[in-house]
This record gives C-alpha cells, sequence and structure tokens, in this order.
C-alpha cells in the first residue's frame, strides 16, 4: 500500500522557519509531481508549491521568496523549507502527488497532514 506521510508541522513564533517532510512510502517506482497544499480554517485547501520530478518548480504568489519545495527522488520524499513565517500561513499542511507508479498506478495521493501554527 502506497501511502504519504508528513512530518515537521508544529508551533512558531512569526519570523521563524520550519521545514516540512512528506515521505511516499510502499512499493513505488516513479512519483510524477510532488505537492504542498494548505487548507486554513474556514477556508478551500490552496496550493502553496509544488515541484516536477525534474525539479520544476512552482510557488503560491503569497509564499514566494519565503518557502522553497526541494524532493530527494532516490527517496521518494518532498520538502518545504518555510522561513519569515507569517500568521497567515497556519493551516494544516498537506502532501500531494499527482501520479505514483507503483504496482498499480495512483493519482492524486494525499497524506493526512500536519498543523502549522504562526502565533504574533
Amino acid at each position: 500500500q502506497v501511502q504519504l506521510v508528513e512530518s515537521g508541522g508544529g508551533l512558531v513564533q512569526a519570523g521563524g522557519s520550519l521545514r516540512l517532510s512528506c515521505a511516499a512510502s510502499g512499493i513505488i517506482f516513479r512519483v510524477n509531481a510532488m505537492g504542498w497544499y494548505r487548507q486554513a480554517p474556514g477556508k478551500q485547501r490552496e496550493l502553496v508549491a509544488r515541484i516536477t520530478s525534474g525539479g520544476t518548480t512552482n510557488y503560491a504568489d503569497s509564499v514566494k521568496g519565503r518557502f522553497t519545495i526541494a524532493r530527494d527522488n532516490a527517496k521518494n520524499t518532498v520538502y518545504l523549507q518555510m522561513n519569515s513565517l507569517k500568521p497567515e500561513d497556519t493551516g494544516v499542511y498537506y502532501c500531494n502527488a499527482d501520479d505514483v507508479q507503483s504496482i498499480s498506478r495512483i493519482f492524486n495521493l494525499w497524506g493526512l497532514g500536519t498543523q502549522v501554527t504562526v502565533s504574533s
């Protein structure tokens, strides 16, 4: 069974940093694009950052210059380094893999999420 497991969330003061990790586990031959999404209370889930298997990245405008996404293809792991955090970055952060080639092909796989809380 393939799953995504996030870690690294927590409580931090404004201006601080956190690093999120998301590892895909199970029998995996290839993972295409991976990304981080977040959902604040009462709001829709939104894309934070995304990275293709080739390393092409894209970011939400609100995090450009503060967050950096990276991945280790050998470990099927994606990271999100978050610097200069703001209270509006608070939310549950979800890892996503859009196309996982396992024994079967899995589309739009989600992790369970990790809470990030930024205090003012």
